[in-house]
């Protein structure tokens, strides 16, 4: 009978994330044991004791604290803002740790770079969590791709709506509104997209224009009479689709639990008073975000194949289409809402044939269903001898983020950028 050891895991950083990977760790306790974690919020930390389920769990109230107690765990979860993905991502190698690192893997191309030295000198395995290469449905289309069916790959087409609530919490409000207090939008938000489109077309990019700006969340674009605060009388409240009461009624989940540890709990009094303070309750046109709310790239690969990719604050979901030398397949949320199937092969000759998929935990996501995929493999990926392939190592995501670094300079300067590597 073969026996696996479980994997100790320490998070550095509590928040959502976080708690969806320990969450999906739990309920495998012959692969994983929770022992550690770290996060400036307490209830954050505590939360995390919880889903662990041990009596040992050992809480530090940040990531300094925890990587001056030594190495608690085989793995440790990176799930802190951005700008401190490099700080502690390089503190837990050094100190011998392998490492689950949420995206982006840094803020600047230099720093990733450096983590990806860093984690060859060391010798140590860090996955990053691109979880659409473990999402159901971008499997089926790699699977789809790799058959052959449609022949050679001459073009992809990507495009990714964030939803126009969703751009208002994360991008206006929120924690990445300000490009220099996080990163540029098409890192921050679309390296998931640059990864699933390179990981898709199985190239290295060569070449990348881009555009793109901020054009509706601005002051002018503010209705007459609008307050700072969606909690100060507005006049247009009541039709206002950004209205940041609505995190008491229909946008309470998941988006006020996101930001507000209380979220569930709270009456409509204390999220009310929350809000008066709070980022969250400011109006959608009197912040100080600069983050885009549109933009393209235009990218060309090795051997001449070529792709687009589209941002956008005014849809909700994925799509991909991809066009081949034998047929052409198409998929995202809009078949799957309107159309009853998430995928459609449409060869040059002959019938369509329509796919569906079915994401791990039963149901359909394009982003979340991922989130098991990449729990159940990231036991593999760290127990695997020297030497595999990882789904999502360094080596081919690092040269995902080149392409967003490529594009962002590409749309502030209005020129062509050549990838380096």
């Amino acid at each position: 009978m073969t026996t696996t050891k479980a994997l100790k895991l320490a998070c550095i950083g509590c928040g959502a994330r976080a708690q969806t990977y320990a969450t999906l760790a739990a309920r495998r306790p012959e692969q994983f044991e929770i022992v550690a974690g770290a996060d400036p919020v307490p209830e954050r930390v505590e939360k995390l004791r919880v889903i662990s389920g041990r009596t040992d769990f050992r809480g530090f109230p940040d990531a300094e604290a925890l990587l001056a107690a030594g190495k608690l765990a085989d793995v440790a979860i990176v799930a802190t803002q951005d700008n401190d993905h490099y700080r502690c991502c390089t503190g837990a190698l050094r100190l011998g740790y392998n490492v689950l690192l949420e995206k982006p893997i840094s803020t600047c191309v230099e720093q990733v770079l450096e983590i990806q030295r860093l984690a060859r000198q060391m010798d140590r395995r860090v996955m990053v969590c691109f979880v659409l290469r473990f999402a159901a449905f971008y499997r089926k289309v790699k699977e789809i791709i790799d058959s052959g069916v449609l022949g050679e790959i001459v073009s992809i087409q990507a495009s990714e709506g964030v939803m126009p609530w969703h751009q208002a919490h994360s991008f206006v409000r929120g924690h990445w509104s300000v490009v220099q207090k996080s990163s540029p939008m098409i890192l921050s938000k679309c390296c998931h997209d640059t990864d699933i489109v390179h990981w898709l077309v199985g190239r290295r990019c060569r070449r990348v224009a881009s555009f793109g700006s901020l054009e509706y969340f601005r002051p002018e674009r503010a209705p007459s009479g609008t307050p700072a605060r969606c909690t100060d009388g507005c006049p247009v409240g009541d039709t206002c689709p950004y209205n940041a009461l609505r995190y008491i009624g229909d946008m309470r989940t998941p988006w006020l639990g996101m930001v507000y540890d209380r979220a569930q709990e709270a009456s409509p009094d204390e999220i009310t008073a929350w809000l008066r303070t709070s980022p969250w309750g400011r109006c959608v046109y009197r912040c100080d975000n600069d983050a885009v709310d549109r933009q393209v790239l235009a990218l060309e690969f090795e051997g001449g194949v070529t792709g687009t990719f589209t941002m956008t604050a005014f849809a909700n979901g994925r799509h991909i289409e991809v066009y081949g030398t034998r047929g052409v397949l198409k998929g995202g949320e809009t078949y799957r809402h309107h159309f009853g199937t998430h995928l459609i092969l449409i060869p040059h000759e002959g019938e369509a044939t329509r796919y569906t998929v079915q994401a791990e935990d039963g149901g359909y996501e394009l982003h979340g269903g991922g989130d098991p995929g990449l729990v159940n493999a990231l036991y593999d990926e760290m127990t695997s001898p020297p030497g595999s392939p990882l789904a999502a190592s360094l080596d081919s995501t690092v040269h995902s983020h080149l392409i967003t670094f490529a594009a962002e300079e590409a749309r502030v300067t209005g020129r062509t950028v050549a990838l380096v590597q």
